[in-house]
């Protein structure tokens, strides 16, 4: 999928979109963004020495497994409601292109628990567990 087509399956805009491409095989999502540097994150972290946050890594890793659920519909919306076990091992920088591979483990609607990774030249920058509730949109 192509940036356009995951707008189809998250409401992600504008910055908080932040996969390039995705794509779910054998119920595993692998989403791609590349860091080009330019990035709003990247401004104020750090200055001479850009990394990208944790929290944006995650976020990413979070709306690689949305691609598990396909097309949730407008009226429906994936909400984070837990990170465990997350683990940095190596930064992410501006020209780095950011892979991550992802899967639902465990369904409770509304509620969908997961795990995913995220790599460098498939080197680990990042792991974690986590979870996330569907809701109506209001």
């Amino acid at each position: 999928m192509n940036k356009e087509e995951i707008k189809n399956i998250l409401p992600h805009r504008d910055n908080m979109l932040l996969l390039d491409e995705a794509e779910l095989k054998d119920g595993v999502a692998h989403g791609k963004k590349k860091i080009v540097g330019d990035e709003w994150f990247l401004k104020g972290h750090f200055p001479g020495n850009p990394v990208v946050p944790g929290v944006i890594l995650c976020e990413i890793l979070g709306q690689s497994v949305s691609v598990c659920l396909g097309g949730i519909g407008d009226s429906k919306l994936p909400f984070f409601t837990g990170l465990d076990k997350v683990k940095f091992r190596n930064p992410v920088k501006p020209g780095d292109l950011f892979e991550t591979k992802c899967e639902i483990t465990k369904v409770r609607e509304p509620f969908y628990f997961a795990k995913g990774e995220g790599y460098v030249d498939g080197k680990l920058c990042v792991s974690a567990e986590f979870s996330f509730a569907v809701t109506d949109k209001k």
